[in-house]
């Protein structure tokens, strides 16, 4: 009989605040900051400090690192409100700001998003990668719509010009595009920087273009308004240089963002600092450039005093350039401050709403340490207004514990010990501690222990949150602390033992110690009994019937010892690298080590002989436990993986991804229902046990099938063109890219068209017999549910995402293609269906337009379709024209009603508040009389 076990799945991520990797924005409302948390990102809220709503992916995976992030425009934000998120793996995901749900997927790159912007209206939305191409996508189609392609190198930014006409684009290869996107060619190259190009924006009134890279200056564009602007323009250029600013940081640039109104401009370094500087409008600029321009005619004055005793001549300056001087890009951009953060600053946001009465603009920060802050930038100083830092770590987490009742998590780092709800994923407490390598509760939940790298051993409560006692344990770090167990296995109260890497293991027991200033009592621990090793002790292990201890050391063995005298009882030796972790079973018969050398060793507590060596991880094991009464393991390690493994049959069972980095740690409950994971890249995860069922076998094939189907993609992007093969001006390329989705959507055309065309014949055949007298009764398909054949063939390719569909039909040959635009006239009668009909026949007839023309039966059936379609895209679109200018119509006339009732009362209220201040100037003035007569006969 098969055996099966039940599978474990991702259930809860927690513990990351903001990644490194992603930039931070605002929402469209401009109340909630949007900050990417490895594979999902959140909306906070920055006064409670707490998130408000979760997006996050159906399956965490590394490769779906959220890269980049965009919002709606603030003026597009009324009638509809979209958020879009760049990935690792290239693909581009549209979500619903208010139910968090994702809408849409699309995918067009190769490689990782870099940047996205959406349009001034919100249709458009344009997106950059680390494949140098830059793709606009329909927002409301979710289709892609062309490939821009010119850049040499990865695309770092995008803007927006002349009301989302021209599209600016920057990137590592050290040139500014401008591309014209209603002819889809590209404008103007703009050189001059000398480095690569990491940031640009533009101000809101569309001013200027400030662009930075590792230059120490920033350079400063005009942007041109209209075609007649100016005569020193050239015919096509869009931007033309204003000048270069000199910037306080030797540091390359970040990020550079304008705030809403276009007086701020933010320049963030790859550093701590942030140059915030201010934008003078055209009169305060002018007013700057005669100051200056008066300062210089001094100067020139004063020269020209000495000059004349030399014999030498100055030029004088001319009237008009001190009448009418023409602003510099000194005159323009001020340094108004220098915000420093106390860590390094990976992205910043202006928020879009209004900044607070005596305030500039309201600046957020994302920190390299898992923190997000906000600060209000105005004209005196830069003062901080809200932080985010309680919901993670600073750094990576080192070590997980569960409490006996599987409510409350442990989780150790280099400066906090942090208490968690493992249910929900909240932090509880947080307590300032040493650099915790290991951890545990002491039974009773109300204390826990915390082993340091300095040597130190905590000893925190729980319920106040704070540090009672720090003891001088060791004279190295700490490396394990095991709680000693019962004989039945359960945790006992008496004590527990420590291993470190000053070659000691030592044996501790609790005290209650009364406090001299209160009644009540604190724990406190006294060493009771030492175990001298020869080496640095890596790990320890006590087996849960309490009878042995295992110690693994530096040289690569584990000694195993009895519990209650200390004798030596085995020593298991066969690992090349030195054992970073071990467990012992709950039945006390095997013992499983894991090693820097990638294995797993399986060993037999009787005679410490070795069952199983297991190639388990491409790189280090860190951690290994057993599921409790069971020979199920769970092993991580620095392959960011999670391994599922039966000991007895030494078989793999499952390998759990979604950690993005090394996984350091793990936790398993008592009952084995869940699992809790830490990792390098500061996320916890809970993996929970569910009631579906594995089997080897099965799993063994879908391991093989993902390993086949990866070796497809790859080959499938080295068949693009490289890079070299673009031109210098610029071309245009097809949106989409051929994916698995694509390769099943045109496979399930192909099937839906010769299931049709079976069902035909059979119509036919069925009609030829009814002629010849045979009355039989017509059984029809069931596969085809009792559609008609055309509207079965409509039906799948209406069920084709719009952003497959494109590649999907470029799948398919001629022989299918001509088939499929057999079905178009019928299709095109239907009315919610001309778009789809007119979007598959463009594609068709641009991919097989040679073999169409010169195919004789594709004539005619293409002459019916230009006529046919041709009507009744005009009647969609005269009936769309209609429908808008009636919903404006309705929507002055709703305007108009709901002003009516108001305007009367509105009149009384004026004139109320009229009378009312005729009537206080009328008793002002008697006062005032009265107050002179009774002065006057004062006086008398």
């Amino acid at each position: 009989m098969v055996k099966a076990y039940l599978r474990y799945e991702p259930a809860l991520s927690f513990g990351v605040v903001v990644s490194p990797e992603s930039n931070v924005v605002y929402d469209p409302s401009g109340r909630l900051l949007l900050a990417a948390a490895l594979d999902r990102f959140a909306a906070w809220d920055l006064k409670r400090g707490l998130p408000s709503l979760s997006f996050a992916t159906t399956s965490p995976s590394p490769s779906l690192a959220i890269s980049c992030l965009a919002t709606f425009p603030s003026a597009a934000s009324a009638s509809a409100s979209w958020i879009a998120s760049g990935h690792a793996d290239g693909s581009i995901r549209l979500w619903d700001a208010e139910t968090g749900s994702c809408e849409a997927t699309l995918h067009g790159h190769r490689s990782a998003a870099s940047a996205l912007l959406f349009g001034p209206s919100g249709a458009i939305l344009a997106s950059g990668s680390k494949d140098c191409d830059i793709i606009l996508w329909d927002v409301v189609a979710q289709a892609g719509l062309f490939r821009l392609r010119g850049h040499r190198d990865q695309v770092t930014g995008l803007v927006f010009l002349d009301s989302g006409k021209k599209l600016v684009s920057c990137s590592k290869d050290k040139f500014i595009r401008v591309w014209d996107l209603d002819t889809q060619h590209c404008l103007q190259i703009v050189g001059g920087h000398c480095s690569e190009i990491w940031s640009m924006d533009v101000d809101h009134s569309e001013r200027f273009l400030v662009s930075g890279s590792a230059d120490q200056e920033l350079r400063v564009f005009t942007v041109r308004k209209s075609a007649e602007e100016g005569e020193d323009w050239s015919k096509w250029d869009m931007l033309k240089l204003f000048g270069e600013i000199l910037r306080q940081s030797k540091e390359r640039v970040a990020t550079v963002k304008f705030n809403k109104n276009g007086n701020l401009v933010a320049c963030q370094v790859a550093g701590k600092t942030v140059d915030i500087y201010r934008v003078l409008d055209e009169t305060e600029a002018i007013r700057k450039a005669k100051r200056r321009m008066h300062r210089k005619k001094e100067k020139a004055l004063a020269k020209s005093t000495v000059a004349e005793g030399n014999g030498t001549v100055i030029d004088p300056l001319s009237a008009q350039d001190l009448q009418n001087p023409t602003p510099v890009v000194t005159d323009v951009f001020k340094l108004l401050h220098v915000l420093r953060a106390n860590n390094k600053i990976c992205s910043v946001a202006f928020s879009p709403n209004n900044p607070p009465k005596s305030c500039l603009a309201t600046l957020s920060l994302s920190l390299n340490n898992n923190m997000l802050e906000t600060y209000s930038v105005d004209n005196e100083n830069v003062s901080k207004m809200y932080s985010i830092e309680m919901h993670g770590h600073r750094s990576d987490i080192r070590s997980l514990a569960l409490n006996s009742e599987d409510n409350l998590l442990m989780s150790t780092s280099h400066n906090a010990v942090k208490i968690w709800n493992p249910s929900t994923g909240d932090c509880l407490r947080t307590i300032d501690s040493d650099y915790g390598l290991c951890g545990a509760f002491v039974p009773g939940k109300r204390y826990a222990l915390v082993g340091t790298k300095s040597g130190t051993l905590e000893i925190t409560d729980i319920n106040s949150g704070s540090s009672i006692e720090v003891i001088e344990a060791h004279a190295g770090s700490i490396r394990s602390i095991v709680l000693i167990p019962e004989k039945d296995g359960t945790v006992s109260a008496q004590g527990f033992v420590t291993g470190s890497a000053d070659h000691d293991v030592k044996f501790w027991e609790y005290q209650l110690i009364q406090k001299s200033n209160t009644g009540s009592k604190q724990l406190s621990v006294t060493n009771v009994r030492t175990l001298k090793m020869n080496d640095d002790v890596l790990a320890v292990t006590i087996c849960p019937t309490g009878k042995h201890i295992a110690v693994a050391l530096l040289d690569c063995t584990v000694k195993v010892f009895f519990m209650d005298s200390l004798k030596f009882f085995l020593s298991l030796y066969g690992h090349k690298l030195p054992v970073l972790c071990m467990d012992i079973s709950s039945d006390g018969a095997l013992i499983v080590t894991g090693s820097a050398d990638k294995n797993l060793k399986i060993w037999g507590m009787d005679f410490g002989d070795c069952h199983k060596s297991i190639f388990a991880h491409s790189d280090s094991v860190m951690d290994v436990k057993f599921v409790h009464r069971t020979h199920y393991m769970f092993s991580v390690g620095k392959d960011r993986t999670v391994k599922y493994w039966d000991a007895d049959k030494f078989e793999l069972l499952l390998t759990l991804e979604g950690h993005h980095a090394e996984v350091w740690c793990l936790a398993i409950s008592s009952r084995g229902d869940f699992v809790v994971t830490g990792s390098h890249d500061r996320s916890i995860r809970r993996w929970d046990r569910t009631e579906e069922q594995l089997f080897i076998e099965e799993e063994q094939e879908k391991r093989l099938e993902e390993t086949f189907e990866a070796d497809l993609d790859s080959a499938m992007d080295h068949r693009y063109g490289q890079k070299d093969d673009a031109p210098d001006q610029g071309s245009v390329g097809v949106p989409g890219r051929k994916t698995k989705e694509t390769v099943t959507a045109a496979d399930a055309i192909i099937d839906a068209l010769d299931t049709a065309e079976e069902e035909v014949k059979r119509l036919h055949q069925h009609k030829e017999e009814q002629k010849n007298g045979n009355g039989a009764n017509f059984q029809p398909n069931v596969i085809m549910q009792g559609q008609l054949p055309s509207d079965y063939v409509l039906n799948v390719v209406s069920n084709v995402r719009p952003n497959d569909l494109e590649q999907a039909l470029l799948s398919l040959p001629f022989s299918d293609a001509l088939k499929l635009m057999s079905y178009l006239k019928e299709w095109s009668l239907v009315p919610l269906k001309v778009e789809l009909v007119c979007r598959v026949c463009q594609v068709l007839l641009q991919t097989h337009h040679n073999q169409l023309t010169t195919t004789p039966s594709a004539r005619s059936m293409l002459t019916e379709l230009k006529d046919i379609l041709y009507n009744r895209v005009k009647e969609c679109k005269d009936a769309i024209g209609f429908n808008l200018a009636a919903m404006d119509h309705i929507k002055e006339l709703l305007a108009m009603r709901s002003d009516a009732p108001f305007r009367d009362a509105r009149a009384k209220l004026m004139g109320i508040r009229q009378e009312k201040s005729n009537r206080s100037d009328r008793s002002d003035g008697t006062e005032k009389r009265k107050r002179k007569k009774q002065k006057t006969s004062g006086e008398s």
